[in-house]
């Protein structure tokens, strides 16, 4: 057992360390700064109050990207000379973000601690690398990222911080073997216990679905299947699930181990950057595979995100990506018969604002609450832990439940699996298996379709993408002016009879989130969304949200690209997207 002392370490505040919607991410080059690091985490120390600190039991690990491992052994110095007890850390320091969510509700240490809270060192889907993005979030005792409240304080004690706290004489911990460390301190034990990344996870997953109905699907020569982690942490977890659980082939696997620099890809699942998956699927123009599996998927860097992808029939047919606003519509329409954790029925249904409606239509069709909240999970959490929310998605390629806090992608693979088990429970033997493309027609035939699609302007100068936002809310003071531009863009689109900044008042706590995107809402029930992203590490992001929607049968088979068209040209020549950004076009569409 070895002991340490407190040292306290004179420091001055640092520009730039107001946390976004998901954590506080900047350049590699940034974080390795003298001091930077530290100031953040002691400012977060401070905001959580040295009562709470006191023999407390913290989660400490992430996605494994690049400056992770360095980045734990100093948040282990500062929790140990902070008080804190006992720190959990998964094997290499990886836990998915879903799975720290999981380990801090559901796992009893062996001294009978609960986890009071974790560190989550990760830039989700950004990339990773030397030259990359680091990031690092907080997330409470519900296994949710912290409150407003709290960022707020974070921020707030960056801007006054003089001194962290640091244990001088404790050894790095060897975070690669599973085992207990103890130390001594001032204030008495310090322990950290390394333990298996993926069983909890495991675990709780295996009490949701049931694993042998999707184990005889995935044991049908009819069904194919491929999964890709994009070189992220959710490799810490594919082997484990779809192998070793599920029986899938372990060729079924594609970039499942996980790398600092998510072997120098962009581990965002979208096709754009899941070309490996894409090509495999038969959607890449250049790689016409002949024989696609039938399911297809993958995840980004965190593992808390997901694509879901069906067979293509033809060439030109891009139909069957199933985007993250029907997939989460289709989930809540079909969990109560295929996944038994729902069987009891739903609470509720929630969706960020930029997403698509078709979850608002589920919802009026089986009767269920629904919420339209901000871009943040911690939304959905307040709903969750008041017990009106039970599946909730937002459409970038987040899908959850009330499991657990976060958005979770290997929960949602899980989930389209478990439905497409449902729908062959009785068909596994037949000539042909009910198909993504099946689910996803039949939905469309019943709810109607939403056609949807996604510009993002990424690293985009900041003073430009303000004033477009500024421009396009002195607009919307006079519709008729706006409906005038439109008309001269495109005679046949609808009027636009709302427009608006998006206010959300907390039906659970009452706070209210302003200026959360600018909408304009068409007659016809499309919209236009325009708003700036907070998970970008420098530059700005302005993202663009297309939507129409189409209950005629006998229109919901078109290309979404091309039923688009004129709602894209009036959106790009409304918000004048050329002349404030410099942009001709989009950095990717999804």
């Amino acid at each position: 057992m070895g002991a340490f002392k407190v040292t306290r370490v004179q420091t001055s505040p640092i520009d730039g360390q107001k946390p976004g919607t998901s954590g506080l991410r900047k350049k590699v080059k940034v974080f390795v700064q003298p001091h930077y690091l530290q100031n953040f985490v002691q400012s977060t120390f401070n905001a959580l109050g040295a009562d709470k600190m006191k023999g407390a039991t913290l989660v400490v690990s992430g996605d494994g990207r690049y400056y992770s491992k360095d980045a734990i052994q100093i948040i282990l110095k500062m929790a140990a000379a902070n008080g804190v007890r006992r720190i959990w850390v998964g094997q290499n320091g990886l836990l998915s973000t879903p799975a720290v969510s999981a380990v801090i509700r559901e796992r009893v240490g062996a001294d009978g601690s609960k986890a009071n809270g974790a560190f989550i060192l990760t830039a989700s889907h950004n990339p990773g690398g030397p030259n990359e993005d680091f990031g690092i979030k907080y997330n409470m005792e519900n296994g949710g990222p912290a409150p407003e409240g709290i960022t707020d304080k974070i921020y707030s004690n960056t801007t006054t911080i003089k001194e962290y706290l640091i244990a001088e004489g404790l050894p790095d911990v060897d975070i690669s073997k599973i085992g207990l460390s103890n130390f001594t301190g001032p204030d008495g034990q310090f322990d950290v216990d390394v333990f298996d990344s993926a069983s909890d996870y495991v675990k709780l997953m295996k009490s949701i679905f049931d694993f042998q109905t999707i184990k005889k699907l995935l044991s049908s020569p009819k069904f194919t299947f491929c999964y890709d982690a994009l070189h992220g942490v959710a490799g810490a977890y594919a082997k484990r699930i779809f192998v070793e659980e599920l029986g899938a082939k372990e060729s079924s696997l594609l970039n499942c181990v996980p790398k600092e620099d998510f072997g120098g890809g962009h581990p965002d699942p979208n096709l754009t950057y899941a070309k490996e998956l894409v090509a495999r699927m038969g959607l890449s123009k250049s790689d016409n595979n002949a024989d696609p599996p039938e399911f297809g998927a993958a995840a980004d860097g965190d593992a808390d995100r997901n694509m879901v992808l069906g067979k293509r029939l033809s060439y030109f047919d891009f139909r069957f990506f199933v985007t993250p606003s029907d997939s989460v519509a289709i989930i809540a329409a079909n969990a109560v018969q295929a996944i038994p954790y729902f069987s009891g029925g739903l609470k509720g249904v929630a969706r960020s604002m930029p997403t698509s409606a078709a979850l608002d239509v589920v919802a009026k069709h089986l009767n269920l609450k629904f919420f339209e909240v901000p871009t943040g999970w911690k939304f959905f959490g307040n709903l969750m832990d008041a017990d009106m929310c039970s599946v909730c998605g937002e459409e970038s390629f987040g899908t959850g439940s009330d499991h657990i806090r976060e958005k979770d992608g290997i929960w949602a693979v899980l989930a389209w699996l478990a439905i497409i088990a449902h729908k062959n429970k009785d068909n596994l033997g037949g000539d042909k298996l009910v198909t993504v493309e099946d689910i996803v027609r039949q939905h469309w035939s019943t709810y109607g379709r939403h056609y949807y699609t996604r510009y993002d302007y990424e690293n985009v100068d900041a003073g430009g993408a303000k004033e477009l936002m500024a421009y396009l809310v002195k607009l919307q003071s006079n519709l008729t002016e706006v409906n005038n531009i439109i008309k001269g863009i495109q005679s046949d689109v609808s009027n636009v009879v709302n427009a608006d900044e998006f206010e959300y008042k907390d039906p659970v706590d009452g706070s209210i989130s302003k200026h959360q995107g600018i909408r304009y809402l068409f007659e016809d029930g499309s919209r236009l969304v325009f708003r700036l992203s907070g998970t970008g590490s420098e530059g700005a992001t302005i993202r663009l949200y297309i939507e129409q929607y189409e209950k005629d049968p006998s229109k919901i088979g078109r290309d979404s690209q091309e039923a688009l068209a004129p709602l894209v040209e009036v959106a790009l020549k409304l918000s004048k997207m050329q002349e404030y950004t410099g942009r001709s076009a989009p950095t990717v569409i999804t």
